[in-house]
């Protein structure tokens, strides 16, 4: 009996698919490594501006996981206990928007809030200043407590009832229930998130590139496109690389030994059995989830009256549609290709799980999504340096784009389609092996199963991909500008109308794609729900 996944040809796709994605990240060290004798300088690390930079990462990082995770507490809290609180599921779906959303679209809307010339800013304490580590700890905690929501709410509502039962014939206080029934739900989860958002916050480039404000605010990510950017210093990007690739690898090993993030499922909560919070909580909990409302559309909203400001005779609306249909065009060539890579790279990891090699199966997981870790501007110009002479890159660039874009995307949509495969191959796996279906009638069986999760995968893939600025300032062109480019060359030559306007339009774009997503999702848990209905002892 044999397996769909032992197809010799579709392993020798899997392969072939490791085989690339390792080949991108080695190809890209090696070729800062191999131009004018680049090579690693461990003096370095000792160096004081060095151990500065590395210090300012990990304080902001730090902060921002402490902040997000500590500010999205209270208001998952209201989320669990409180179902009677207005516009539950589109606050969720708020939350998803601002966590995925262009960074350069918050960039606009917070320089347009609390800028030099604000909309609050003169309500503000005189010595303000959105530059610095105030700007980027505001972005990232914009960035990421919506994530940390998302989370911790979904894992207290899987808190079992009989657990709260419990506590209530015990007579638990309400610290009491929160120490021994809440935290034992949430540790886990909590350790998970604060590791997670740690290493995007230390991976983080256009949030400190645009917010940093000085030499003072700079970490290792932005510390290398100024080696490669301004200074040509390949030796001191290339030490910077390995030293933010180590570190964050590390951190990553440590959250993927934790277990997993369950971020993005759909709110599966029923009214179940569960305390009622005292009138005194209630009232601050309600006052915590009506302040997030505000805080995460506060930025969204205050794009407005800066468009209001533009003139229409000098608003390029051609290079501004234009710029979306080229955007749109390589978000969906990178999604598409994304999807194809993330889908061989699960074969090997589905074998693993099902033959339970939990070793194997960590091992080939972190090599399919290691580029989570591995710094998008040093996979960019690596790639560049390498193939700068021995390809045309006026014609090739976009494909090589493209092709790196999708291999940073590949950690969240592996994320997605993951659980989803596994639970086919425990269902019917065994059947489908002992049927012994060709190819494309296994696809025809498994496509109803996997059909929605796919189907959000793909608009997940494409939200991600159209935020991209790092490997657009290496491989683009100034033929053809991206949004995210068209609104970071607005911002840069002081337009902040027309990138408030490109910017309301992609943040357009990306609440369309959140819809699709979501409504994929819960089509998706309802397919799931369904399955578990029905199946019976023996299929099981």
């Amino acid at each position: 009996m044999t397996h769909i996944s032992d197809s010799r040809w579709l392993k020798s796709a899997a392969v072939v698919a490791y085989s690339l994605v390792i080949l991108i990240t080695t190809l890209a060290f090696y070729g800062l490594i191999g131009f004018d004798g680049a090579h690693l300088q461990v003096g370095l690390l000792t160096d004081p501006y060095i151990l500065q930079i590395l210090s300012f990462s990990l304080k902001q990082a730090g902060l921002s996981a402490l902040l997000s995770v500590a500010l999205a507490l209270p208001v998952a809290r209201a989320l669990h206990f409180m179902p009677q609180l207005v516009a539950k599921k589109a606050f969720l779906s708020l939350c998803l928007l601002s966590f995925v959303m262009p960074t350069l679209v918050l960039i606009t809307g917070l320089v347009s809030l609390m800028g030099r010339t604000g909309l609050i800013t003169p309500i503000l304490p005189n010595d303000w200043n959105l530059y610095g580590l105030n700007g980027i700890l505001i972005a990232h905690i914009y960035l990421n407590t919506p994530l940390a929501i998302r989370v911790l709410s979904q894992q207290m509502a899987h808190i079992p009832d009989t657990s709260w039962r419990l506590a209530r014939q015990l007579r638990f206080s309400r610290w009491q229930q929160f120490t021994h029934v809440e935290w034992p739900a949430i540790k886990p989860s909590l350790l998970m998130l604060l590791g997670f958002i740690f290493v995007l916050c230390f991976n983080s480039f256009a949030v400190v590139l645009a917010l940093g404000g000085g030499p003072g605010s700079t970490t290792l990510e932005v510390a290398i496109y100024q080696a490669l950017k301004y200074d040509f210093n390949l030796s001191e990007a290339l030490t910077l690389a390995w030293l933010q690739f180590t570190l964050a690898g590390l951190i990553f090993a440590l959250i993927a030994r934790m277990g997993k993030l369950n971020w993005l499922s759909a709110d599966t909560s029923s009214q179940r059995w569960q305390p009622v919070l005292g009138r005194r909580s209630q009232h601050l909990h309600r006052i915590f989830y009506y302040l997030s409302w505000g805080a995460l559309l506060l930025p969204l909203l205050a794009l407005l009256p800066t468009v209001s400001e533009a003139k229409l005779s000098n608003i390029d609306l051609p290079g501004l549609l234009q710029a979306a249909f080229f955007s749109l065009l390589l978000g969906f060539a990178a999604a598409i290709l994304a999807m194809l890579l993330a889908w061989l790279l699960l074969i090997p990891i589905r074998r693993a799980s099902l033959n339970r090699l939990e070793n194997q199966r960590v091992v080939l997981q972190w090599l399919a999504t290691h580029t989570l870790v591995a710094p998008a501007m040093v996979l960019s110009t690596g790639l560049y340096i390498l193939l700068l002479p021995r390809i045309d890159l006026d014609h090739w660039g976009m494909c090589w784009l493209i092709f790196i874009n999708s291999v940073l995307l590949l950690p969240f949509v592996i994320a997605q389609l993951k659980p989803r495969l596994l639970q086919f191959d425990l269902q019917y796996g065994r059947l489908s092996a002992n049927l012994k279906l060709s190819i494309s009638d296994h696809f025809s069986v498994i496509w109803p199963f996997i059909r929605s999760v796919t189907k959000g995968s793909f608009a997940l893939a494409l939200l991600l991909a159209l935020g991209d600025v790092a490997v657009f300032s290496i491989f683009g062109n100034n033929t053809f500008a991206t949004l995210p480019w068209l609104i970071y060359g607005y911002a840069g030559s002081y337009r902040m109308a027309e990138a408030a306007l490109a910017s309301l339009l992609l943040l357009a774009i990306c609440a369309l794609l959140v819809f699709i997503f979501e409504r994929h999702q819960k089509t998706q848990t309802a397919t799931s729900a369904s399955d578990k209905m029905t199946r019976t002892p023996k299929n099981d």
